[in-house]
């Protein structure tokens, strides 16, 4: 399986720090982008949190294939999912415990997507609403459903793009890491097609650049990932750059 990739993170316009994290883990074809959440530096150590604790566990499991998760699996899953799944559920209980034991850190928490390649797949784990997408030529599909305010609420009313815009609430998120003590974690397995690109990214995006754009630039930038991360990351900026913005390309080349 060949892969290429590339990945940045960027404070954005308007904040002092970034609370983004992002993991590029080529040895076990593992990448990832969480976007903390809480006061003060609180939302950074929550993200930082969790890639540190992905790493290690998929380094961990990949030397050894008898070590002892620390999460039953899902028999309803695959192994690869389960092991998805349970490096990110670890994360969560990291995170949930370092708030406990830290007053500093009370109420901290962040998003997180990942994906790992596995036997010509990927497969994807995540809880919040920091995406991934599919870009297969002249198409792009959001892989991931947001765990937001704003995305239950529209599954109960159709809202139009003005409607949506206008939204008071569109910024909370009703899963993370770091909430609760358990989480859910989404997770799902893709067979990608040869020159399929798929982007993770934090709502620093995906909240400042409409989805076309992102395909248009991604197409423009295909042969040149880094070029690519950089002019989304831009684009971001250009668009207002609220939020701080990460972004990761993986390009499928085939077997």
């Amino acid at each position: 399986m060949r892969l290429q990739y590339a990945g940045a993170t960027h404070v954005g316009m308007k904040r002092d720090h970034n609370e983004d994290s992002l993991l590029l883990q080529p040895e076990q074809n593992l990448f990832v982008v969480a976007d903390g959440m809480g006061g003060h530096s609180s939302g950074e150590v929550a993200s930082k949190i969790a890639v540190d604790t992905l790493r290690t566990f998929f380094e961990d499991t990949s030397k050894d294939d008898e070590v002892t998760w620390p999460f039953k699996p899902d028999r309803n899953l695959g192994y690869d999912e389960n092991r998805v799944a349970a490096g990110v559920k670890l994360a969560n209980r990291n995170i949930y415990e370092a708030a406990q034991a830290d007053a500093r850190y009370k109420g901290m928490g962040t998003t997180c997507v990942g994906m790992l390649w596995v036997d010509e797949c990927a497969v994807i784990g995540h809880v919040g609403d920091s995406r991934c997408y599919r870009i297969r030529g002249s198409e792009i599909a959001q892989l991931t459903e947001d765990h937001s305010l704003l995305n239950d609420y529209k599954k109960i009313q159709q809202l139009t793009p003005e409607e949506e815009a206008a939204f008071q609430y569109k910024n909370i998120i009703v899963r993370a890491l770091g909430m609760k003590e358990a989480v859910v974690v989404d997770v799902d397995r893709q067979e990608p097609q040869e020159g399929d690109v798929l982007l993770l990214c934090s709502d620093g995006l995906s909240g400042e650049v409409p989805d076309d754009k992102i395909l248009e630039l991604v197409n423009k930038h295909r042969e040149d990932l880094d070029a690519g991360v950089q002019a989304l990351i831009q684009a971001a900026c250009d668009n207002g750059g609220k939020d701080n913005v990460t972004v990761v390309l993986v390009k499928y080349l085939g077997k």
